[in-house]
């Protein structure tokens, strides 16, 4: 094992993690950072790297035999442990793979204004929050850091990556892992709204998970016992924190507020809870 992340090359940090190269792999590091509106706040969520990094895995090892995924070992220098994984090097898709199995966020917004989200029609009369007749797929842009991820048709997805076959199986993956999420949430009272997926390949493989997996950074988790269409929910993921933002004089820019330490607690209770109730493991 490497003695220290120090002794390793930074090929790249992101909003929430750092990764390093260690010869032919990779060791992926989630930080305790927290972003909302592409922006990084100055304040953190004490163990949500852990948070992440273990529910990743959790779903890494559920979905499978679904899909192959970048994870080799929990391998790491000491001071990543628990927060850091060692992946494979994938060559990663230029595209987000967003799987909404009820109307959230900016697929509510896009609904109000075409009753479509990403050119898929929807039935008439929907309200915020409803579940959807089945789960869509709605692609996204990878925005760079600072700029916001935009939702995109298949067909300009498919010209994105140029492939449209290999466009339709990440399609199929994506629901495929989504359903599967989806329900061994609900058997823990947790509804998975949507989520969002990264793919590469690697050799020998055209369709691998990477990054991390349905955390409560990549997707809306709403408690199922205080659920009710026509209105926003209570989450267990970042909208919190996001809800937050808006009570607040910031303009969604650069530098983020400081969050109090009542929204820090009440995070890291969400995150941690959401994590117990899917993994049945403790955080602790």
């Amino acid at each position: 094992m490497t003695n220290s992340l120090a002794d390793l090359r930074l090929a790249a940090s992101g909003k929430v993690r750092e990764i390093y190269e260690d010869g032919d792999e990779l060791i992926m590091v989630a930080s305790d950072r927290i972003s909302v509106y592409d922006v990084i706040l100055p304040t953190g969520i004490p163990d949500k790297g852990k948070v992440l990094t273990q529910m990743s895995l959790f779903w890494f090892e559920l979905t499978g035999d679904i899909v192959p995924n970048h994870f080799i070992s929990e391998d790491v220098p000491p001071e990543a442990a628990g927060r850091g994984m060692r992946v494979k090097k994938l060559e990663m898709y230029p595209i987000e793979c967003v799987v909404r199995g009820y109307l959230s966020g900016s697929g509510w917004k896009e609904y109000r204004e075409s009753g479509a989200v990403c050119g898929i029609e929807l039935p008439e009369g929907l309200t915020e929050s409803d579940k959807l007749p089945e789960p869509i797929f709605t692609p996204a842009t990878k925005a760079e850091l600072g700029d916001h991820d935009e939702n995109i048709d298949f067909d300009r997805a498919a010209e994105i990556i140029g492939n449209r076959p290999l466009l339709e199986e990440l399609r199929r993956v994506s629901i495929e892992i989504y359903k599967t999420a989806a329900d061994h949430a609900a058997d823990r009272g947790i509804i998975v709204a949507d989520t969002k997926f990264e793919f590469g390949s690697s050799p020998g493989a055209e369709v691998v998970l990477g990054d991390e997996v349905l955390t409560p950074d990549s997707s809306r988790f709403w408690p199922a016992d205080d659920y009710e269409p026509g209105r926003g929910q209570a989450s267990f993921d970042k909208q919190y924190v996001r809800d937050y933002s808006n009570t607040v004089d910031w303009d969604h820019t650069d530098p983020g507020p400081e969050l109090p330490d009542e929204v820090v607690e009440n995070t890291r209770a969400k995150y941690a809870e959401a994590f117990e109730r899917i993994t049945g493991r403790s955080l602790d």
